[in-house]
């Protein structure tokens, strides 16, 4: 089976979360990704040791890759990033800003010595201006950004669970990346791509300062309610268990009230009969609800919904989760042993996805040095 990205080698010299989601994500796309690494190895490695004794961030993040550990303030070893970059078509850095530059390896410099190569430089918040020295940890990029004002119950603010500020950096990375081996293709030139994490959470953000510059912000943080769109979130079913539910149109509401609730003349009730009526009478709205979904086990409601054609999903944890019938998984091999982790979102049909190693400190420095010497 042949990969879109075999033939094209990524040199990452790399730590963390951003970078390394990008150019594993290359890997699985046929990429050979060689990934620069100190002696005691990228800092993820020691985030945990839930995967037989090795991190799980870790795991998730470098498999398909070949990992050389480098020092490359000492002449020799720059000497031979060098000559493995002089054949490299991709060079992704998300060290400190300026740090490769230091070192010598600063993004236009190469590109300068290596007219056909893609840099892709990740930072916190650009290379420019007061911010571009602020360390710039997930968590720190999310209060940052103002993912965390727009996140949790009216009576606190909370974190979003997952890396987002970080994944999105490097998901616009690849993305970037790909359109840059385009344009390659068609005109011979490499190009510098410069990706940072505050810029793709407040790309994710629009809505939000659309509505602050252009029009007015409403309330945003309300737990799992929806802050333009009603009943667009939790309700409690008998036993305290919860369902989500998404109304998004008048035909669905209409048969929310008749097929669900058996209230068929709530639909045009003046206070719910639309979108902006139910924002404004939110609580007479749930009160309704509730008073029907209480009384009966969730799996009755979702019966119900199912036959209604209303859109409905449930608060799984991660053990649910673990279980569920959507999730897809593959094989990966680690030091310890083959696992199983999740399948990317995307994949091409008809074609099995092959079991890629996540490399040791080092694992591949001798083969390196010895191929490129």
């Amino acid at each position: 089976m042949t990969k879109p990205l075999e033939g094209i080698t990524v040199v990452a010299l790399e730590q963390a979360v951003a970078a390394p989601y990008c150019t594993s994500r290359l890997a699985d796309a046929g990429a050979r990704v060689i990934k620069i690494e100190r002696a005691e190895g990228d800092f993820a490695r020691g985030y945990d040791r839930q995967v037989h004794g090795h991190s799980a961030f870790f795991v998730w993040l470098n498999r398909g890759k070949e990992s050389l550990v480098l020092d490359i303030k000492q002449p020799d070893d720059a000497a031979l990033l060098e000559r493995i970059l002089s054949k490299t078509d991709v060079f992704v850095q998300n060290l400190a800003p300026g740090a490769a530059a230091r070192a010598g390896f600063g993004s236009e410099d190469l590109r300068a010595r290596y007219p056909e190569l893609i840099t892709v430089d990740i930072t916190g918040y650009g290379e420019d201006g007061e911010y571009a020295d602020m360390k710039a940890y997930d968590f720190l990029v999310q209060g940052e950004s103002g993912l965390i004002s727009v996140t949790g119950s009216p009576d606190e603010m909370g974190r979003v669970g997952a890396s987002v500020c970080d994944i999105a950096a490097g998901m616009y990375s690849k993305i970037a990346i790909l359109e840059a081996l385009i344009k390659r293709g068609r005109t011979g030139e490499g190009s510098g791509i410069k990706t940072s994490m505050f810029g793709g959470m407040v790309e994710w953000l629009s809505p939000w300062l659309l509505h602050q510059a252009y029009g007015e912000l409403s309330e945003q943080r309300i737990g799992l309610a929806h802050p333009a769109i009603t009943p667009y979130g939790a309700y409690e079913c008998a036993k305290g268990e919860l369902i989500l539910i998404a109304v998004q149109n008048q035909r669905e509401w209409r048969r929310l009230c008749a097929e669900v609730l058996g209230k068929p003349d709530l639909a045009d009730d003046p206070r719910v009969a639309d979108n902006p009526a139910r924002l404004a009478n939110r609580e007479y709205l749930n009160s309704e609800i509730n008073a029907v979904f209480s009384s009966k086990p969730r799996d009755e409601v979702r019966a119900l919904l199912k036959k209604a054609q209303i859109a409905f999903g449930a608060v799984n944890s991660i053990a649910d989760v673990s279980k569920h019938p959507a999730l897809r998984k593959i094989p990966t091999d680690t030091p310890a042993g083959r696992i199983e982790v999740m399948a990317p979102p995307a994949h091409f049909v008809g074609e099995e996805i092959e079991a890629l190693s996540v490399p040791t400190i080092g694992q591949h420095s001798e083969a390196l040095r010895a191929e490129f010497s």
